[in-house]
């Protein structure tokens, strides 16, 4: 068992979360945690704010992770096997 979350269910007029870039993830991500540290909303509201912010993280995290498979390269050894990584731009 993973602990992927289910999809959050999209707020009405917030833009799909698999369309966001990683800024504006974390941006709405940002304004979900004020909200909820206000205390001002209602319980409702406070569930359905803690999973959009559940999917969110999930997004940015996918995001970073491929930024760094992508400035990650795999060094070969003399053997044609991988030896390690190194960032990009080194090697």
């Amino acid at each position: 068992m993973t602990d992927t979350p289910a999809p959050a269910p999209e707020t009405p007029g917030a833009p799909a979360i698999a369309a966001l870039s990683f800024e504006a993830a974390m941006g709405e991500l940002e304004t979900i945690v004020r909200r909820l540290e206000s205390g001002d909303v209602s319980l409702e509201e406070s569930v359905a704010l803690y999973e959009r912010g559940h999917a969110l993280r999930g997004h940015c995290e996918a995001r970073l992770a491929a930024a760094q498979a992508r400035i990650e390269q795999v060094s070969l050894g003399a053997d044609g096997r991988p030896a390690g990584t190194t960032p990009f731009g080194e090697g």
